[in-house]
């Protein structure tokens, strides 16, 4: 019989995996780091640290002014923000990569766990170790009770525990017992809250939009039916501004409370709205509008934020045509409310559009809502009106409406000023009732102030599930530090033939670092000795 011998083998030359199975290799490693807990507390303080700029530098989609105003004033550094999307932090590449990695290393990383906790859940309670006496806790007793009597008494005491009973060989038996599952019950429920509230969050931001309108508090009405009709818009992007819930808000008037320092203490507008059936039949329903107090309808929530002034005038033209309008100003002092603004005109009766545009009108200024004037200026010493005075600029020629460009209502155009296509005609503090006239015999009359409201309105379908596993993720954080995972085995044999009685032994192991189970120990151990029910 012959046999063939296998060829020698290299030993200079070393073991080379193939391709694909490095590649595996690398890929399984990678999923192994990417789903471990510590990779997804890093991700989790990652998101944090990325958040930071979206809280400190200007965001585009909030104000583009601002965004514009901040590059233009740091130069090369700004625009290299602007480059790494720092402006549009929450919608940038790597906000939105931490933000999924951190999602799939919390799935990869719960999953796994999940199995094994039910596996746990299923499993029975380890043995009873052969030697109790080298447990953290001991106690070893005789006593003169059958032991039939102290196995009833035994599981009487533990009733609350998962145990399980096996026959010793020496005639006895031991009780293995374990408590405090809960603990890895509220662990896992904390991670799968953190992820729910992630998961939605994300999803809220898909789906939800929240606008700021400002409203005149004499009557006029504001309706949800599309983004033209908000003063600045944010929606989130499967929102295209055609599908908003429909509702309508009437706005009736504006109360406002103020401390003797001039600080605003209370807030209050009586509105009216319209949503569901109500558009149908015209039906106006009341609700009394505080702030932190919205009103809620049709998914919707509107909040009132704020509130302002609206000086009014009236224009007589040349040809004895008026225009009346009472344009909202802004505050620059909330504590006395002095606002600054434009009201702007265009003449009518001019058909010829190149004599229309040097034409037009622009009344811009400040508003006292109670005056002082101190030297010629006017300025104000509380935000209530008691004796309200404009100080204000009346300018001439091209506003720049039919421009195309958009353009503040709070202000002119000042490129249209510094060029002389906006020329200034008049300057006069007025009271209610006085008037100013035009080199050309127009008179602009200051005929009282009204009151507006800021209103947003915020929809975000997601808000109830993320207070849901806000709350979850926090029930589980309670349960995973205050339940303690402990185990309490027993073992009861009889006495022998110098020693009679029964022997009972009790021993106890704390599977968590938690300080108290030594007390707990001996309520049990003295409990399950002595038979005695109690604390």
């Amino acid at each position: 019989m012959t046999t063939t011998e296998a060829p020698p083998t290299n030993p200079q030359r070393p073991y080379r995996p193939s391709v694909a199975k490095q590649l595996l290799a690398f890929v399984r490693n990678t999923w192994r780091g990417l789903t471990s807990m510590r990779t997804a507390l890093v991700l989790l303080f990652l998101l944090a640290l990325a958040a930071l700029p979206g809280a400190l530098l200007p965001q585009r989609r909030l104000n583009l002014g601002k965004v514009e105003d901040y590059i233009s004033a740091h130069g090369w550094w700004g625009t290299l923000l602007d480059k790494l999307e720092f402006y549009d932090v929450y919608s940038s590449v790597w906000f939105s990569a931490i933000y999924i990695l951190l999602m799939i290393s919390l799935i990869g990383c719960l999953t796994p766990r999940s199995f094994d906790y039910i596996r746990q859940m299923r499993a029975r309670p380890v043995l009873t170790p052969k030697n109790l006496a080298r447990m953290p806790h001991h106690r070893l007793a005789r006593t003169a009770r059958k032991p039939e009597a102290i196995r009833e008494d035994v599981r009487k005491q533990l009733s609350g525990w998962r145990r399980i009973e096996r026959e010793e060989d020496d005639g006895g038996y031991s009780i293995s017992a374990e408590r405090g599952y809960l603990r890895e019950t509220g662990n896992l429920l904390f991670h799968f809250g953190m992820l729910g509230l992630i998961i939605f969050f994300a999803l809220g931001k898909l789906y939800s939009y929240e606008g700021q309108v400002i409203v005149q508090a004499d009557g006029s009405q504001f309706c949800n039916s599309g983004i033209y009709n908000y003063d600045s818009f944010e929606a989130g992007l499967r929102v295209d501004g055609t599908s908003l819930d429909p509702f309508c808000v009437k706005v009736n008037d504006f109360t406002a409370r103020y401390t003797p320092s001039g600080e605003a203490d209370y807030y209050h507008s009586n509105i009216q709205y319209q949503s569901g059936e109500d558009l149908q039949t015209g039906t106006w329903r009341p609700y009394n509008l505080q702030v932190n107090d919205p009103l809620r309808t049709v998914g919707d929530r509107v909040y009132l934020l704020g509130n302002g002034y609206s000086p009014k005038f009236t224009i007589t033209f040349p040809d004895g045509q008026t225009r009346t309008q009472n344009t909202q100003w802004r505050p620059t002092d909330q504590t006395t409310m002095l606002s600054e603004g434009a009201t702007k005109f265009d003449q009518p009766g001019i058909t010829d559009e190149a004599q229309r545009r040097t034409r037009q009108l622009a009344v811009t200024g400040v508003l006292a809502p109670t005056s002082f004037v101190h030297g010629g200026v006017l300025t104000s010493t509380a935000p209530q009106l008691k004796n309200p005075m404009v100080a204000v600029d009346v300018l001439r020629g091209d506003l720049g409406l039919d421009a195309g460009r958009g353009q503040s209502v709070f202000e002119v155009d000042s490129s249209r000023v510094a060029d002389g296509r906006l020329k200034q005609v008049a300057r006069q503090n007025l009271a209610v009732g006085q008037e100013i006239k035009l080199d050309d015999g127009t008179r602009v009359r200051f005929d009282g102030v009204g009151t507006w409201v800021n209103l947003q309105v915020s929809h975000d379908p997601t808000q109830v599930y993320v207070l849901a596993f806000a709350i979850v993720m926090f029930a589980g954080l309670g349960g995973s530090l205050l339940v303690k995972r402990r185990r309490v085995w027993v073992r009861v044999r009889p006495g022998d033939e110098g020693s009679p009685g029964t022997v009972i032994e009790v021993a106890g192991l704390a599977r968590t670092d938690q300080a108290g189970y030594g007390e707990e120990f001996q309520r049990i151990s003295e409990r399950l000795v002595t038979g005695r029910k109690g604390s």
